[in-house]
């Protein structure tokens, strides 16, 4: 019964999705022909600042390794085809030849803001159309070029809540965000990455695969109205971020389509924060330098990223 209450607590109507694409919209906020959306918030003297929290030079990967097997949760794996190796005749260089279809639940990729459509518009008011079959016209990754370098901050909901990680469904709420970081002593600022950690390749390993695209701990929508009051730069999770099912009735990706299409605020996917969870813990310290580097592909909607958090 409490279970029960607390679902339709969170469930929203479409009608008050629609009133915050509105509310939160970063439309025209950095002139009418923008590509970036909020990563202009990530500017030279926050890229300074950024870099004096490098103490110790150590190094954590946000990425996890490419899955080249299928599963539930992995239905389009990396492909790795050997072209070229010292067993063959002569051999003079190994090679291989990667396939990969990253927009989806396994590999760590960016969304770029071409990604997603409502009421026939993308970020800025761009007309869909623009993203064809000849890829992205505009708000390609290329918008992201010269990298993303600030303080990355980690939300570590499952530490807060006192367990290994979450489990399916669990919903984590803008009062998770504002008890973490009373418990970290680390406040949001603007031009930040935002990594809201869920647990989910630790829960994995021990429970096995699930199909996160139906069951999954993540952020409620209502947390895109927090991240747009802190003026974040990016936001990323272990899984896509949403929490699933979703409590939008008839919207599958809600916190996708406010942080996406009204905010312009790129997004993060399948990251693996287990290890700089770990980092972060043994050294009290939730903040961090971030860089993340996605592949330069003329018109893409996105790309592979492997982030890169320096202590």
């Amino acid at each position: 019964m409490q279970v029960f209450a607390l679902f339709l607590a969170l469930t929203l109507d479409k009608a008050t999705l629609d009133r915050w694409m509105q509310e939160l919209s970063n439309w025209g906020r950095w002139g009418k022909t923008d590509q970036a959306g909020t990563v202009n918030l990530i500017t030279p003297a926050k890229r300074k600042e950024a870099a004096k929290l490098v103490r110790e030079g150590f190094s954590v990967s946000l990425s996890r390794d490419g899955d080249t097997v299928a599963a539930i949760d992995n239905g389009r794996p990396l492909g790795f085809s050997v072209i070229s190796s010292g067993v063959d005749p002569d051999p003079l260089f190994a090679m291989e030849t990667l396939t990969m279809s990253y927009h989806g639940t396994s590999l760590t990729h960016l969304d770029s803001l071409a990604h997603m459509f409502y009421q026939g518009k993308v970020y800025n008011g761009y007309s869909k159309e623009e993203i064809n079959a000849q890829g992205a016209g505009q708000l390609a990754v290329t918008a992201y070029k010269g990298g993303i370098v600030t303080r990355g901050v980690l939300m570590d909901i499952p530490k807060l809540k006192g367990v290994a990680y979450l489990e399916a469904s669990t919903a984590i709420t803008d009062r998770d965000l504002d008890a973490w970081e009373k418990k970290s002593g680390v406040r949001v600022k603007a031009g930040d990455v935002v990594f809201v950690r869920t647990g989910r390749w630790l829960r994995r390993s021990e429970k096995g695969p699930w199909d996160t695209e139906r069951t999954a701990a993540g952020m409620h929508v209502s947390c895109a109205r927090w991240f747009k009051k802190r003026d974040v730069a990016m936001v990323g999770s272990d899984t896509h971020g949403e929490l699933m099912p979703p409590p939008v009735t008839g919207v599958r990706f809600p916190l996708h389509q406010l942080l996406l299409i009204a905010m312009g605020t790129p997004m993060l996917d399948n990251c693996d924060l287990e290890a700089l969870s770990a980092a972060a813990a043994a050294r009290k310290r939730w903040e961090f330098m971030i860089t993340i580097a996605p592949l330069v592909v003329p018109r893409g909607t996105g790309s592979p990223v492997n982030p890169i958090a320096l202590f």
